[in-house]
């Protein structure tokens, strides 16, 4: 009897064993989570362009000739650094050349027949006043008087038009000046050329009104950078001159510089239907950041509205709709808390309530089973 209790005993300890391993091996596995325990820092309100901006030189000029002709002379390339004022480009203009040198001896003519006219008019005036003092002392005849009084009203007109003759012919100087003008191009500020399209000797001609052509020199003042972006319609009110902001380039990977917004254009684009935007302005606090910047970067601009220095903070993206976050207990557990949060921007939120500092919040809550109640292990914590 004992020794079949016995069996009965030792069965019934290698069934619970089993099922005790069964229920071992088919319960849940821990998931694993990536947690960052909470802390302080800065946390800032900002706003954020919808769409890649540009980086923009604050003077740029894509300059062509106003009239048509051969490049004579193109002292300049691509690459080159110009002073305001520098010739950049020439056509062939002899003609014209010749005209303000024409309009130059015209001029030095008509100064000095003016000269002699007045002069003669001068020497009727003193006649004719000689005559009339004889004329007093019935030397000479009333008529005499009258004829000298009137030539020299003669020449004290011609003196008159001559002198206008002068204005006339320095105005023509100008004319001729202002033609051979239009065929030189110069630089209207300094900074670099940037592309030149054109070669010695190559036909120029003027684009048609409304017609977009290549420049003849694209001039790039590079001292200046500042970047355009698109706001939403809907966070362009809350954007005001002199606020500050910080720029961040694709082609400068992982920095940011800080500016300043320097416009807030007075319109809204409408030119996609479903997306209003108003374009801002930032420029670069210090330019010598912009050293190694090129016109045409893509770039964003964030202006920050409001800044909190050293507040409870976490990573927005820990966040679930509704303002919770999951916690990792000291008994590895994903617990549900509610919090309150103060402001937010795409990297941090503030809380305000409902967590402590080193608390170790789950951010990795995209991966699938993470919810309260499970279990969880570390996988990488993140300070």
């Amino acid at each position: 009897m004992l020794k079949r209790d016995r069996k009965l005993f030792i069965a019934l300890l290698i069934i619970v064993a089993i099922a005790v391993l069964f229920i071992y091996i088919k319960r849940p596995q821990p998931i694993s989570v990536v947690v960052q325990e909470v802390s302080t820092g800065e946390v800032l309100a900002t706003v954020t362009n919808t769409r890649a901006g540009t980086l923009k030189a604050c003077q740029r000029a894509r300059l062509s000739p106003s009239i048509g002709g051969q490049i004579e002379n193109l002292p300049v390339k691509e690459g080159d650094r110009v002073k305001a004022g520098q010739l950049l480009l020439e056509i062939w203009n002899d003609d014209l050349q010749a005209q303000v040198t024409l309009a130059e001896y015209e001029s030095q003519r008509s100064i000095a027949l003016a000269h002699e006219a007045c002069i003669l008019a001068d020497v009727a005036k003193r006649e004719a006043h000689r005559l009339r003092t004889l004329r007093k002392k019935e030397m000479v005849s009333e008529e005499s008087v009258d004829k000298a009084e009137s030539e020299a009203q003669a020449k004290l007109a011609a003196c008159a038009a001559a002198n206008a003759s002068i204005k006339a012919s320095r105005s023509r100087i100008d004319v001729a000046q202002t033609a051979l003008a239009r065929t030189r191009l110069t630089a209207p500020f300094p900074g670099r050329i940037a592309e030149v399209n054109g070669e010695l000797g190559e036909f120029l001609t003027p684009s048609p009104i409304g017609v977009a052509t290549l420049p003849a020199i694209d001039l790039i003042d590079y001292t200046c950078l500042y970047v355009s972006a698109p706001i939403d319609e809907v966070d362009a009110p809350l954007i005001r001159p002199k606020m500050a902001a910080r720029i961040s380039l694709d082609a400068f990977a992982g920095k940011t510089f800080d500016g300043t917004v320097r416009r807030v254009a007075a319109y809204v684009l409408d030119l996609e239907k479903q997306s209003r935007t108003v374009e801002i302005e930032v420029e670069f606090n210090n330019v010598d950041h912009t050293d190694n910047m090129l016109p045409g970067y893509s770039a964003d601009a964030q202006v920050i509205l409001d800044s909190r220095d050293n507040v409870l903070r976490i990573p927005t993206a820990a966040l679930f709709e509704g303002n919770k976050v999951l916690i990792l207990n000291d008994d590895g557990l994903l617990v549900q808390r509610k919090i309150k949060i103060g402001i937010s921007n795409w990297s941090y939120t503030e809380v305000t309530d409902g967590l402590d500092a080193g608390e170790k919040l789950v951010i990795s809550i995209e991966r699938k089973g993470v919810e309260e109640g499970a279990r969880a292990v570390i996988e990488n914590a993140h300070d």
